[in-house]
């Protein structure tokens, strides 16, 4: 969530000081949201989303900033459209999203946000389509910084042969989104 050359916030594990109140614009808000895949912390600065991880298990995720204020009311498009992609019935969402990274990290979260529930397509096959076509590392750098999860949906990321590579959530995680989108319901609920 911290662009090129800022500091990232401190953060403790849980949010042990984290604060409920009614958000200001420009305030940094959360909410835990629920899902079948455990609970999902859904961040967003009262415009957008920023942010959306894994509670128990995230590669990138510190913790809940005691800087960002609970209101789940702001981010309650975001718990309303989460809870309809697990249930089967969204497959595109349809939010603002404010995505803080470097120039390249964007243009691969964009391209991410292309990529058709349901499939998969290769890293490589990625930095080819952004013109890069020796940067399949660069893009699988970029993918593991993806800030917002699911939404931005980088576990339609596989490696050259179709394995399952990296995932900030886990390779368990990535392999149940991927067989929730196409249609094999028991592995999600």
């Amino acid at each position: 969530m911290t662009g090129a050359g800022r500091a990232t916030p401190s953060r403790r594990a849980g949010g042990a000081g984290a604060r409920t109140a009614r958000a200001r614009p420009g305030d940094r808000v959360y909410t835990v949201t629920p899902s079948p895949l455990g609970g999902l912390v859904v961040v967003g600065d009262g415009e957008a989303l920023t942010g959306l991880w894994f509670l128990a298990k995230h590669r990138w995720f510190d913790g809940i900033d005691d800087r960002w204020l609970h209101d789940p009311v702001p981010l309650a498009p975001v718990s309303e459209q989460l809870a309809a992609y697990f249930a089967g019935e969204l497959r595109r969402f349809d939010l603002p999203l404010a995505l803080d990274g470097t120039p390249f990290q964007r243009r691969v979260w964009q391209a991410l946000t292309a990529i058709p529930y349901g499939t998969t397509t290769s890293y490589s096959a990625l930095a080819e389509g952004l013109g890069r076509p020796a940067g399949a590392r660069a893009v699988g750098a970029a993918n593991g910084r993806n800030p917002i999860s699911i939404v931005v949906p980088c576990h339609r990321l596989v490696g050259a042969t179709g394995d399952l590579v990296g995932y900030g959530g886990g390779l368990d995680t990535k392999r149940r989104l991927l067989a929730h989108e196409r249609g094999q319901r028991s592995v999600i609920g």
